[in-house]
């Protein structure tokens, strides 16, 4: 183990996933994910801004991360701004979610629902 000290947000992350039975991998996993966005912000992460993830989404896409990488630092950055970061009650925290690129827009009854989540078997469930 390194004698390297582990800044006060990072350890507090540890102890949220720890909290919540996390295993090893999918800690270790998290950390990475938020380093290297720290690294392309270039400041803490807790002072990012819901323009600076659209960002950061970007250059991944940009310089060939593959999807799954992708959705691992989105579940990373959720949790981290969700648990960790405790964003404050007055919406200005960044929201991070899958597909942040893509608009829904305005859907008609019996549109494509898939994109917020409905989909045919919600259709299903919802004529019961």
């Amino acid at each position: 183990m390194s004698d390297k000290p582990i800044s006060p947000l990072r350890r507090r992350m540890i102890e949220d996933m720890t909290v919540r039975n996390f295993v090893e991998e999918t800690r270790n996993n998290y950390i990475r994910h938020v380093r290297t966005f720290t690294a392309f912000l270039g400041r803490a992460p807790d002072t990012a801004a819901p323009e600076d993830l659209r960002l950061f989404q970007l250059h991944q896409t940009q310089i060939g991360v593959r999807a799954p990488s992708i959705n691992g630092s989105v579940a990373a950055l959720r949790f981290f701004f969700t648990v960790t970061a405790r964003p404050p009650r007055d919406g200005t925290a960044p929201h991070v979610r899958a597909g942040a690129a893509q608009d829904p827009g305005n859907l008609e009854p019996g549109g494509d629902r898939t994109a917020i989540g409905g989909g045919p078997r919600a259709e299903v469930q919802r004529q019961r």
